[in-house]
């Protein structure tokens, strides 16, 4: 009994020290593991991007952010060519807009008058140019007075004796000596704003004033989807008409190369802080990853050769 006594403590020596040995074992694996992860997770943290920053260079110059985040050149050229060709292109626009609106308001000018408009009313032009319809047949050549205005500036001896400045051309129904008088015709002018240039183009009553009225003036029927709508016009205003349609049709344009700018700097944004975001998940997706290793060490010493056992956690 005494010998098994001797026995066991003399194997129980032996696992105790095997068991030390895997301990030590086991920590010196894990600390030094762990030591290691930490240094490699301090790395990792320093080249996490995070989305603010990207996501604000994008929105300041699209491209800007895509480059931040060293995203692939294709992305970033392909913003920065956007963003160059709206603004380009935005600029062409507006220049040419500006330009045919200086045309057809000096087009304008030299065709368009007062005392034709006040005439034509008072000794009505004939026939249509087709020769179909007269003149005093459309109600709305037949009065001064209508739908719309335009804005007329009173000066000198008339100015004086009305005390006004400024008045609305409906007032030329009822005074149209103000402009047939040849001493007072030199007193009213048109104030021609953005409101006479559009009107003088776009509704009948004033077709009278334009030069060609008395003798090319022509009506044509133009569909407006749940009805027929009589339009008057003259070779000039038509001209005018199309004039003024190229002009805004420039400025179309310029305003979908400045919301083409903006949907650019918005997607440009919304792209890097999702790539952004892509990629920090795949980093913490790879830093999440736990490996582990059991093993047991060699000893020499031991007729089995175990000297312990040794666990590893790799992060």
């Amino acid at each position: 009994m005494v010998k098994r006594a001797g026995d066991m403590s003399k194997y129980y020596l032996t696992f105790s020290l095997y068991f030390l040995a895997g301990a030590l074992s086991f920590s010196q694996s894990l600390s030094v593991e762990t030591d290691t992860t930490e240094v490699i997770d301090s790395i990792k943290k320093e080249v996490i991007q995070y989305p603010g920053k990207p996501l604000i260079m994008s929105l300041i110059i699209p491209g800007a952010g895509q480059y931040y985040t060293k995203s692939p050149l294709w992305k970033i050229l392909g913003f920065m060519s956007i963003e160059i060709g709206s603004i380009v292109s935005w600029n062409h626009f507006i220049k040419n807009a500006e330009i045919e609106r200086q045309n057809y308001q000096a087009y304008a000018d030299d065709n368009w008058s007062l005392d034709n408009w006040v005439n034509n009313r008072y000794d009505s032009p004939g026939l249509s140019s087709s020769g179909d319809r007269l003149w005093s047949s459309f109600s709305s050549l037949q009065s001064l007075r209508g739908t719309h205005d335009l804005q007329l500036m009173i000066s000198g001896n008339l100015a004086n004796e009305l005390n006004l400045s400024k008045v609305s051309s409906d007032s030329l129904e009822n005074n149209l000596g103000w402009v047939l008088d040849p001493i007072n015709r030199s007193d009213v002018t048109v104030v021609r704003d953005r409101h006479f240039y559009e009107n003088i183009g776009k509704y009948d009553q004033f077709v009278g004033g334009w030069s060609d009225a008395r003798l090319e003036w022509y009506w044509e029927e133009k569909d407006v989807g749940d009805s027929i709508e009589i339009v008057i016009k003259t070779p000039m205003k038509n001209n005018y008409i199309n004039q003024r349609y190229n002009s805004n049709r420039l400025l179309t344009a310029a305003k979908y190369s400045i919301t083409a700018l903006m949907f650019n700097h918005v997607i440009s944004g919304i792209e890097t802080v999702w790539s952004n975001q892509r990629k920090n998940a795949k980093q913490n997706e790879d830093n999440a990853r736990v490996d582990t290793n059991f093993s047991l060490t060699y000893n020499p010493r031991n007729s089995l050769g175990v000297g312990g056992v040794k666990f590893s956690v790799f992060f």
